[in-house]
């Protein structure tokens, strides 16, 4: 139900999932990825985009190689994505989040405006054209003042919100330098209206690459990263088309162990 969390009950932790761990297992596993330290209490909002390719018979994933003088998950492949900026709520939209993934944004998430439920998921868009030059949205006369925007002012490309689906939450753990409240949404490459090919400005990511779901599990990803492919591989085989509403599983330090709940 919509807005209502349940435990995954007798869930245990393997090498696809994070649920179910200790502090000092993932202190151990994630020590490549994030410094540990004396980080902020608070995480940030953060939000990655997953887009899919359905073109072939297995789904691709889209994702870049971090590059290796980063101090975060240096050489790792992720998804693009990256802080929320709030200005990103101010943007004007051709369609805005479905109502049931606006209230799955929200669920467990304290007093979280539209406005910033709304920056949180546009900055997955935003962060997407930075990194990989793919710009989503639909043909229409936009405008804003923005500079982070103007790529799609001059393509003249509307972003909408209408068919990103949330498919995991995940909080860093504490005791990291950098702590983030990460959403992770997905769409399909059907939406993507413009791929610049120089890429995006940034030089965030080195490499793109698109590959199936499987391939991509085996690469140098970090473990949280894994994890939520493994959830999106199991909603893909029962949901192919990424319905909106689905479970989404929120991945939170509970005491003194990494919880999978769902939302």
């Amino acid at each position: 139900m919509t807005g209502r969390l349940r435990m995954d009950e007798g869930r245990t932790a393997s090498p696809e999932t994070m649920g179910g761990l200790s502090r000092a297992q993932l202190d151990k596993a994630e020590s490549r990825d994030f410094a540990l330290g004396a980080g902020p209490l608070r995480p940030k909002d953060a939000a990655t985009l997953i887009l899919l390719d359905r073109s072939a018979s297995v789904p691709r994933v889209l994702m870049g190689r971090r590059h290796q003088r980063h101090t975060f998950m240096p050489g790792r492949y992720v998804f693009p994505g990256g802080r929320t900026d709030p200005g990103d709520g101010r943007i004007r939209l051709a369609a805005t989040l479905h109502p049931d993934e606006a209230s799955k944004l929200r669920a467990r998430a304290g007093r979280l405006s539209d406005t910033r439920a709304r920056a949180i998921a546009m900055s997955a868009i935003r962060e997407t054209y930075e990194e990989a030059g793919l710009l989503l949205g639909r043909r229409g006369d936009f405008r804003t003042r923005s500079p982070q925007w103007q790529a799609f002012v001059e393509a003249g490309i509307e972003p909408c919100l209408d068919r990103l689906r949330l498919i995991a939450r995940a909080i860093t753990p504490p005791g990291r330098v950098r702590r983030y409240d990460t959403r992770f949404l997905a769409t399909f490459r059907d939406d993507v209206a413009v791929e610049l090919p120089q890429g995006g400005p940034t030089e965030e990511l080195e490499e793109l690459l698109w590959l199936p779901i499987a391939e991509a599990m085996e690469h140098e990803i970090p473990m949280i990263t894994r994890t939520v492919l493994k959830d999106l591989q199991d909603r893909l085989t029962q949901d192919p088309d990424l319905k909106p509403g689905g479970a989404v599983p929120f991945y939170a330090m509970r005491g003194k162990t990494f919880k999978r709940e769902l939302l």
